[in-house]
């Protein structure tokens, strides 16, 4: 009767294209799960030697070499303990996305992903091709079979069925899986299914941390061979996870697992936004950043959201009152920074904005003032935002959010000017919801009350108010939902109960809004369709829906 075996599972963020420091991290954590955890094989994410997603760091053969040399320098290393690592393994004029088990100094055997996921944010048959010939692994551990499967293969039958047809009763699933609204629910009922048909207990791991527009939420998670499913790791949290294997009762039993009450969607969404700020300020160098509090409720947001993501002393709120702002937003805005001890700058824009008005003032003679100088103090306060990011180094934060985003009603060069969009994937009843969420589990709101319950303005003219120009946020998020996340068409849209003119609006203002949003700053991913890589329609487009 084969003993049972532990399982060290690896939840942490591997840099994109730091192939080094990935590699000397793997080195030092399987020691560490070997004679700290007492494991008998860990388990690394996918592609964790490069980072996921490489993306086009993959063309080139240099990038290719230091990964492939950074795999046989871990595998030297490897005495005592069996260890999975994910890795791009080129062979000729192919790429794998692969997987390797390395055993007592040497590569044992290596698995090449058979599923290449090429929709949504997924762009994987751009690099990696699928082996004619390949097919399952299956090495021992203590004499117990254990098979690979890697991210996608999960979603298959065909490559978990086979795994168990070589002789696994384990299988060790490596990801690279994106968060997005709901995806918790869909992959604890595949796990359940896939063990069940396949009869395998299943050691599913996720990455975790944030690359640009994606967030990896961790969250990983073990199923028994019944089918029956553990609860998830602690999402969006870097740590070691320690498993027991039976192989007698084919049941998996966390010996070292964070488990959470189950997160509500807000609470996820909120951490999801929190972690993506963080690792983007982390891997491209900014230890503060900037934003322009309006005293409205985007803004107010974005600041707690910074806060909590890099602390006060990170982050500074710059208020830029126009003739229009009134004085309700300032003091909001004054009462949100001293509540999380931010640092506030004010800086008028009265004047550099007449100073733009005078000197088109020639050319702009027997002209009706509009949208032209609404957007004129919008693209002063972008410039005045920039400069300090400039002068004092730090990353600008945008608020958008995906309505405005949505059906532009964002100033291109104004605005919009930034290098990260934090709400750019949540609509606008999202961001209250999220506001009215944050504040629940805060001994004292981080958003002020009464930014929440005023009506939305951008405060570009007198007594402006966001729905003289858009549909209530309650109907367009409803049309835009439709549309963006289930492709619906006009028709569909307007079947489904809303009124044609509105719907024939909304949609033309998504259209002819494509050009801002292709230079929009970067965002965090939570919905099921993000603007930016998974949605990538043409700005010059004729087709009319």
């Amino acid at each position: 009767m084969s003993e049972p075996i532990r399982i060290a599972l690896a939840q942490f963020d591997f840099a994109v294209g730091a192939v080094e420091r990935n590699a000397e991290r793997i080195a030092e954590m399987i020691a560490q799960a070997r004679d700290e955890h007492g494991a008998d094989v860990v388990l690394f994410p996918e592609l964790a030697v490069s980072g996921y997603p490489p993306e086009d760091l993959l063309m080139r053969p240099s990038f290719l070499r230091d990964c492939e040399q950074a795999l046989r320098d871990i595998a030297a290393g490897v005495h005592g303990i069996v260890a999975v690592v994910g890795w791009p393994e080129s062979a000729g004029s192919v790429l794998y996305n692969a997987a390797s088990v390395l055993r007592e100094g040497r590569v044992e055997a290596t698995y090449r992903k058979r599923e290449l996921p090429n929709y949504n944010v997924f762009d994987e048959r751009r690099y990696f091709h699928v082996d004619p010939d390949g097919g399952p692994l299956v090495f021992e551990v203590k004499g117990v079979p254990v098979g690979v499967v890697i991210c996608e293969d999960l979603w298959f039958p065909e490559p978990l069925a086979e795994t168990a047809a070589a002789g696994a009763q384990l299988a060790l699933v490596p990801n690279a899986s994106p968060f997005e609204h709901g995806k918790h629910a869909r992959r604890d009922a595949l796990l359940a299914e896939r063990a069940r048909e396949s009869g395998l207990a299943l050691a599913f791991l996720n990455l975790v941390g944030g690359q640009d527009s994606l967030v990896f939420d961790g969250a990983s998670i073990l199923a028994d061979a019944d089918g029956r499913v553990h609860h998830a790791a602690g999402a969006f949290q870097d740590q070691w996870l320690v498993a027991e294997f039976d192989p007698a009762e084919g049941r998996m039993g966390a010996l070292r697992w964070t488990v959470e009450d189950a997160p509500g969607d807000d609470a996820l969404a909120w951490r999801a936004v929190v972690r993506g700020l963080r690792d983007y300020c982390g891997k491209n160098g900014f230890r503060n950043v900037w934003l322009g509090l309006s005293g409205g409720l985007d803004s107010a947001v974005v600041l707690a959201m910074a806060v909590d993501a890099l602390g006060p002393e990170a982050v500074t709120a710059v208020r830029l009152p126009s003739r229009y702002t009134a004085d309700l937003s300032n003091d909001l805005a004054a009462e949100q920074c001293e509540a999380l001890g931010v640092r506030m700058l004010t800086i008028p824009i009265e004047a550099p904005f007449k100073g733009y008005l005078d000197a088109l003032s020639g050319t702009f003679a027997g002209l009706e003032a509009d949208t032209t100088e609404e957007n004129l103090q919008s693209r002063t306060r972008g410039a005045l935002m920039m400069a300090l990011g400039n002068k004092f180094g730090g990353l600008v934060l945008t608020t958008g959010n995906k309505s405005e985003y949505g059906v532009g009603y964002a100033t291109i060069y104004g605005d919009m000017c930034g290098g990260y969009a934090p709400l750019k994937d949540l609509y606008k009843t999202r961001v209250f919801s999220l506001a009215r969420w944050r504040n629940s589990v805060a001994d004292a709101p981080v958003i002020p009350p009464a930014v929440i319950a005023r009506p939305p303005s951008a405060e570009l003219r007198a007594d402006q108010r966001d729905e003289d120009s858009l549909p209530p946020y309650g109907v367009l998020d409803a049309i835009l939902e439709r549309h963006i996340e289930g492709e619906q068409s006009g028709d569909e849209i307007v079947a489904a109960g809303f009124e044609a003119a509105t719907v024939e609006r909304v949609l033309r203002l998504v259209r002819i809004g494509e050009w801002k949003r292709h230079q929009a700053a970067p965002g965090p991913k939570v919905s099921l369709r993000a603007f930016g890589r998974e949605r990538r329609y043409p700005i010059s487009n004729g087709y009319r829906d």
